[in-house]
């Protein structure tokens, strides 16, 4: 026996399901989906476009910078002009300081101290990499002078202190470069004017008192304590390295109370084995730390 079909008069509606047509391809869906996307899209990329235009018209609000002592250059709030001398030294020898434009920008930076403690005629800075005589006239001037000395350490350099003393002419002007150790190299290599003058060196077995600041080895002194030594040389008055290094001294005591740490020398850490990074696999910088763990003079 045949089950009975529904009965469907023509006039019955055929029902018809929510979803899409079979006649509806996926094509179809995609063609739809498609016609309405890039109108989003449009508004959307039309939304971000206006924000960032609004941003762009905000006001520009500079960050604001501790004001800062005119004289040593320190923030106010830990200026350190009381660690200074009330009236510049007086001394007769010209300093002249090459500096790397990078510690132009550095905090702890120990030039604005120096140049704090002596006559303005007497202390210049030179900011730059590359020195001419088309570029700077005065400093070419004084490095082909017959009484100008440059101080920096090599096979070449001199004893300051014997020099001084066989020397018929006597040094009126010494030039430091401020700036790393590779950078002073880069600078004094790179420029023909600082071989002109007469390559002096200290000998010295001072450790440096500017312990807040990693240096190559033990032997090694800031700008500021290779001027006041020098200084202390030329004018043969131990009083000036005395005064130049007590700003030195009253930096790096801030410094410590407030969080720093005393910075050992690379030379000291290769020895004792406390050297926190990998050796160098380059040729050349492992060259230079077996020097250093073998206290040669590089």
């Amino acid at each position: 026996m045949e089950p009975q079909k529904e009965a469907r008069t023509p006039g019955d509606p055929i029902a018809r399901s929510s979803g899409p047509s079979r006649s509806q391809t996926p094509k179809d869906e995609e063609w739809r989906e498609s016609d309405t996307a890039p109108a989003e899209a449009s508004l959307g990329a039309e939304a971000d476009g206006a924000f960032a235009d609004a941003l762009w018209e905000l006001p520009v609000e500079p960050a604001e910078r501790r004001p800062e002592c005119s004289r040593c250059s320190r923030p106010q709030k830990v200026c350190l002009c009381p660690f200074l001398p009330l009236h510049p030294l007086h001394i007769s020898t010209h300093l002249y300081i090459i500096q790397h434009p990078a510690e132009e920008s550095k905090v702890l930076r120990t030039v604005p101290l120096l140049a704090a403690c002596l006559p303005q005629d007497k202390c210049k800075v030179k900011i730059g990499r590359r020195f001419s005589e088309e570029r700077d006239p005065e400093l070419s001037t004084v490095c082909r002078k017959s009484d100008t000395l440059i101080l920096y350490p090599g096979a070449e350099a001199a004893n300051l202190e014997e020099f001084i003393l066989d020397s018929p002419i006597y040094p009126s002007t010494i030039i430091i470069i401020d700036g790393t150790w590779s950078q002073a190299k880069d600078i004094f290599y790179k420029n023909s004017l600082f071989r002109l003058p007469k390559q002096v060196q200290l000998k010295t077995s001072i450790s440096s008192q500017y312990v807040i600041r990693t240096q190559p080895t033990n032997r090694c002194l800031s700008t500021l304590e290779c001027a006041a030594a020098a200084l202390s040389i030329l004018e043969k008055n131990n009083y000036i390295q005395e005064t130049l290094l007590r700003p030195l001294q009253a930096l790096c005591s801030f410094q410590l109370q407030h969080g720093a740490q005393i910075r050992l020398s690379k030379e000291h850490l290769l020895k004792n084995g406390l050297y926190p990074k990998p050796m160098p696999k380059n040729k050349r910088k492992l060259r230079k730390m077996e020097l250093l763990m073998n206290s040669v003079k590089i």
